[in-house]
């Protein structure tokens, strides 16, 4: 992409996203000058035990930043078409946001371009963050690509990397690759506007090497005790604190509850035990046998409770031993 280049500064940015992840580009994007003249994000909708509206996070930062808001419902709208024509974009940015129609990523100048928590073209999908840290990943990263008609499969302008260390959860993680995010969606505007950029396609490359980031549901939350420990471990990381681990809590062989797991670490040993049995003394320590030993629980939800260190958590749950965990 060589052309003369321009102002990044005077660019009419419309910056699209929902979550809390987006909000840093947002703030990053104004406080460096950079002309972001409408944000377009989800509409309010109705949550929690009162059913109250909520807005977004983004939607939140734009009102207090001063931006422009759109909420359409739906992106082929022609109100929505018609405002967003009227802008007259230069460079569309998405962060965490719905697909678009190709209608709305291919109307501004410079085209739209797209923030991913991965190191493309691994863990394309939902749940990026999740996934790294489930598979065991010492590795991942942040993506801006150019959208196009797929899903995660835009011509890649750049990329940071950063380590996956042994005490992150997804949280930590999160907190981490939004930060780091925001400066590379800034310096990819300056890129795009010198236009000396060389966008890099996903192209020829084999599927089968490549790991997906499917959006997570409950169902796939549930721990397999029959698993490696340090698989365990790595899946409540991957899962801690939202949406969380969790496990069916079992009295000689009925159902007695659930709880969600937020914390454990992995001794190895040697033990007849099926996985599931829980070890414990009452007082200061909750295990659950696995494939290779034992899962130490450290936190943990039992549901309609608190979370709870598990030394608390042990002073109210009587006869602890008498559980089984299962799946």
């Amino acid at each position: 992409m060589h052309r003369r280049g321009m102002n990044a500064k005077e660019l009419r940015i419309v910056f699209m996203g929902t979550p809390e992840f987006a909000v840093p580009s947002l703030r990053a994007l104004v406080d460096g000058g950079y002309n972001v003249v409408a944000v377009v994000t989800t509409p309010d909708r109705e949550a929690g035990r009162g059913l109250k509206m909520h807005e977004s996070d983004v939607k939140v930062a734009a009102r207090e930043l001063g931006i422009p808001i759109l909420q359409p419902e739906k992106l082929r709208d022609p109100q929505f078409v018609e405002a967003m024509r009227a802008l007259e974009p230069d460079l569309g940015i998405v962060i965490a946001f719905r697909m678009l129609p190709e209608i709305i990523w291919a109307m501004p100048r410079l085209g739209t371009f797209n923030l991913h928590a991965s190191l493309l073209p691994q863990y394309r999908g939902a749940a990026p963050i999740n996934r790294a840290i489930i598979d065991g990943q010492t590795e991942t990263g942040v993506t801006t690509f150019l959208l196009n008609s797929e899903i995660d499969k835009g011509a890649i302008i750049g990329q940071l990397r950063e380590p996956i260390y042994p005490q992150d959860n997804v949280g930590t993680l999160y907190e981490r690759l939004m930060r780091i995010g925001a400066g590379l969606v800034t310096d990819t505007v300056e890129r795009l506007a010198a236009g000396n950029i060389e966008p890099v396609e996903q192209a020829h490359i084999d599927e089968t090497t490549l790991r997906p980031a499917p959006k997570i549901f409950k169902d796939d939350c549930l721990v397999e005790w029959s698993l490696p420990g340090r698989e365990i471990v790595n899946f409540v990381r991957g899962l801690s604190p939202y949406p969380a681990a969790w496990t069916r809590m079992l009295r000689e062989g009925a159902e007695a509850g659930s709880a969600k797991i937020f914390e454990v670490h992995f001794e190895p040993s040697d033990s007849d035990a099926a996985p599931g049995t829980v070890k414990t003394d009452g007082r200061t320590h909750l295990a659950v046998r696995c494939k290779d030993g034992y899962v130490y629980i450290d936190s943990m939800q039992i549901a309609g409770k608190k979370r709870l260190a598990i030394r608390e958590l042990l002073l109210g749950l009587r006869d602890a031993a008498g559980y089984t965990f299962g799946c």
